[in-house]
């Protein structure tokens, strides 16, 4: 789930989420890669790697209460990110360039260590950082995020040095050994946000770091003086809730009221001290084509393939229609959202 489309609106949320701790209450974070509005983006979502979901653009809403999991009421299902981890690469915006570099800056890094990336999904961050460290391990809990990364990692000629773990952040298995620094691309909200962070304390070097890293929500970037219109959003949102409903779809069940936020105090209490705060500026313009923009709809988790059954072909047909019209070429203007970075310490100390 790292990795982590512009925003959707469509779903009661508030922009934030779990994607950056930050001191007040915040909810489900925005998604890369379409914009909510013409010329706009909205605050962002994801779910791991580059683009993790949210869905909202500045609205507001009430943020979800955890109690235990993720949040009261509903519970994770390994349906939650299915069919999704074909349409990843190419649906979800990148990071901002330059993000490696501020990583190996900000921890030292000299491609030496450990890394253990977890929710990594197709591996996009762990790849990305895979130079800064001498192994690199990332964990999912769906084998079609696992089978992508092992892919992408052969492609890359680091496999060598790469493993990949099909398991839930709540349940690792033994033998993972130490790390040095821990990342979440946008993943921390899908989980059991007290048990992971306890655990990851705890495989975690004295002096290692919990690295949690985002779109920054905070932004407002726009497609001005670009040459394609951008790209639909609220027709999007409007088409997702006309096939599958109001209330946003998360595996077999619904998370009206989104993810929830609060991870600094969560981080807190597990014994990390910080954050140290960083912003990687984005802002670089990007053309994307209408197969870009179907499979960023079909990555994220609330309009994930396997939710529209047999009228799949029927969602999709109409979503192609939307994007003809929205744009004649059939390509639209995106930038890519700056990527904010909050570094979390592990100290000598035992908690």
């Amino acid at each position: 789930m790292s990795a982590k489309p512009g925003r959707f609106k469509g779903y009661p949320s508030v922009p934030g989420g779990d994607g950056a701790p930050t001191p007040r209450p915040r909810c489900e974070n925005p998604v890369r890669g379409l914009s909510r509005r013409p010329g706009g983006r909205a605050a962002r979502s994801g779910a791991r790697g580059p683009g993790r979901e949210i869905i909202g653009n500045r609205t507001k809403g009430i943020c979800a209460k955890a109690v235990g999991g993720v949040v009261a009421g509903w519970e994770w299902d390994e349906t939650l990110f299915a069919g999704t981890a074909a349409h990843y690469r190419r649906g979800r915006l990148p990071y901002a360039p330059g993000l490696a570099d501020a990583l190996a800056e900000a921890l030292r890094l000299d491609g030496r260590g450990r890394l253990l990336d977890v929710g990594c999904g197709p591996g996009i961050l762990a790849l990305t950082l895979a130079h800064l460290f001498g192994e690199v391990v990332g964990v999912d809990p769906d084998p079609e995020m696992i089978a992508e990364a092992r892919r992408e990692a052969a492609g890359s000629g680091v496999a060598g040095k790469a493993r990949w773990v099909r398991a839930r952040a709540e349940e690792l298995p033994a033998g993972l050994g130490r790390f040095t620094v821990a990342t979440f691309g946008q993943s921390f909200h899908w989980m059991d946000r007290e048990l992971v962070a306890a655990t990851t304390r705890d495989l975690l070097w004295p002096g290692g770091a919990l690295v949690h890293i985002s779109d920054l929500k905070t932004e407002t970037l726009t497609v001005d003086a670009l040459p394609h219109p951008a790209v639909p959003g609220a027709a999007i949102e409007d088409l997702i809730r006309h096939y599958l409903g109001p209330v946003r779809r998360a595996g077999r069940g619904v998370l009206p009221q989104g993810t929830p936020g609060g991870e600094a105090a969560v981080l807190a209490r597990a014994g990390f001290s910080g954050p140290r705060r960083h912003v990687v500026p984005g802002g670089q313009p990007l053309e994307r084509t209408a197969d870009d923009v179907v499979a960023g709809v079909f990555s994220m988790s609330f309009s994930a393939p396997h939710l529209f059954g047999a009228r799949r072909d029927a969602f999709e047909a109409d979503l192609r229609r939307l994007l003809r019209e929205a744009s004649a070429s059939g390509r639209f203007s995106e930038r890519r959202p700056s990527t904010e970075v909050f570094v979390w310490g592990k100290d000598n100390s035992p908690r």
